[in-house]
């Protein structure tokens, strides 16, 4: 796996260059050598923010894009979270891709850009029951609007996210609100 570590707005030391490195280095198990992970750290300028040393990893594979995004008071436990969610991330992921490929299609998983590692039957089955589940589906009429419209929807009803197609390019799109309190804005590309 290609490993990167920079920062933004601060220097990055050798020493935390190096933690950072063996910390996030560990999932190289996992996935394959055409693997690359970016490592960025940085310090919020915001006096009002306590937790202001954040690290966020992105890796890079064949398949999807894995990424992570932790903040503490300290840069090297914002290190030690990253690097647990991303582990976790990757885990779960694979334990998706064991679970299609139980039919012996195991080279999905070559695909996809991880390794096939051996785990015990029990780790898997524990994977299996923690996956995610589909509990409640909603349905509702998706009305041409441009997206300034949908982010006034979008205060409205309250949520994180809102389904329209908009009148411009008659595409399915979603607005959802960020960190910094601003919209994005989520087209399909065909």
């Amino acid at each position: 796996m290609n490993l990167t570590v920079k920062g933004r707005n601060i220097t990055v030391s050798d020493s935390l260059e190096g933690y950072a490195q063996e910390k996030v280095g560990r999932l190289s198990k996992y996935l394959s050598d055409g693997a690359r992970c970016e490592v960025e750290l940085w310090a919020e300028k915001n006096p009002s923010i306590a937790e202001n040393q954040v690290a966020e990893a992105t890796i890079h594979t064949k398949g999807p894009v894995i990424r992570a995004r932790e903040a503490s008071t300290d840069m090297y436990a914002s290190i030690d979270l990253v690097a647990d969610k991303l582990e976790r991330q990757v885990k779960k992921y694979r334990g998706k891709l064991l679970a299609r490929s139980q039919g012996g299609h195991k080279e999905a998983l070559a695909v996809q850009g991880l390794r096939l590692l051996e785990e015990p039957a029990e780790t898997e089955a524990e994977e299996a029951a923690a996956m995610p589940r589909i509990v409640k589906v909603k349905q509702f009429m998706v009305k041409p609007m441009t997206p300034e419209e949908a982010a006034m929807q979008l205060d409205l009803v309250g949520h994180e996210f809102f389904v329209f197609t908009n009148s411009e390019s008659q595409e399915t799109a979603v607005v959802y609100r960020r960190r910094d309190g601003d919209y994005g804005l989520i087209e399909a590309q065909r």
